[in-house]
């Protein structure tokens, strides 16, 4: 989607303390499984004027934690476009409250 909107800068951040590290070129890769990955990184990394990974503790990262869930509870169709999620954030938190209400039958 980045490449698409022809950004020249990408901020990359993650909670993994092992993927981070490597992605940054600071760790070797050395499972097998993640080579791919490894080279599809570096790949594409090429096609921005830069790009910084940064990693995030996972105690910081509520909101990827949030969005996770979230997209697990979604049902896969297949090969179907999924518009972005256009998120803010505030400043400050925000309240709700909820009322579970019993149907009247």
């Amino acid at each position: 989607m980045e490449i698409d909107q022809d950004l020249e800068e990408l901020l990359i951040m993650g909670d993994s303390d092992l993927i981070i590290p490597q992605a940054q070129g600071e760790w070797e890769t050395r499972d097998v499984k993640l080579f791919p990955y490894r080279q599809h990184v570096e790949d594409l990394s090429k096609l921005f004027k830069s790009i910084e990974f940064r990693y995030i503790p996972r105690f910081h990262n509520e909101l990827a934690d949030a969005l996770a869930t979230f997209a697990s509870m979604l049902p896969y169709l297949g090969n179907v476009h999924i518009d972005p999620l256009e998120i803010q954030i505030q400043e400050r938190h925000g309240n709700c409250n909820t009322v579970e209400v019993e149907p009247d039958v």
